[in-house]
């Protein structure tokens, strides 16, 4: 008779997002260069006041430098692959229960909002200026140090 495996309901399970991501994921290395503190104050203009939230400006550039790095180039696929992919959610800091923005909203507030400005590239550039080069030297001292 063939079995079947089954184990008891568990409550609570010891996890750590950032157990998960391996220390030579491109997106660790950026992340320890990247600061997105003051691309808040740089976007605040383009927010209003009333009504309901936007995206969140800092996890909007997260989740653009994610899409750039991995080369998802469709927004709504984006959005997928950040909810999906855990080294995707750890880098966007939304952790394992934050809520990831649906790709119409995403793609307004990319596409309607920040269209006449060039903000974002403004914003991109000025965080990333150092984290690139930094980043990838780093990815590639790891992968050529021995084991």
């Amino acid at each position: 008779m063939m079995g079947t495996q089954s184990a008891p309901p568990q409550l609570f399970y010891d996890f750590r997002l950032d157990d998960q991501v391996p220390a030579d994921h491109l997106l660790r290395r950026i992340d320890q260069f990247l600061d997105l503190e003051p691309v808040r104050e740089e976007l605040r203009p383009f927010y209003c006041s009333i009504g309901r939230p936007s995206v969140d400006p800092e996890l909007m550039m997260q989740m653009l430098i994610v899409g750039y790095c991995m080369g998802i180039r469709s927004e709504r696929r984006l959005c997928e692959e950040v909810n999906l992919n855990l080294a995707y959610r750890w880098f966007c800091r939304l952790g394992l229960e934050g809520k990831v923005p649906d790709h119409s909203p995403f793609s307004r507030n990319r596409h309607g909002r920040f269209r006449q400005s060039d903000i974002l590239r403004r914003c991109s550039r000025w965080s990333l200026s150092g984290a690139w080069p930094r980043a990838w030297s780093a990815a590639r001292a790891l992968r050529s140090t021995p084991a």
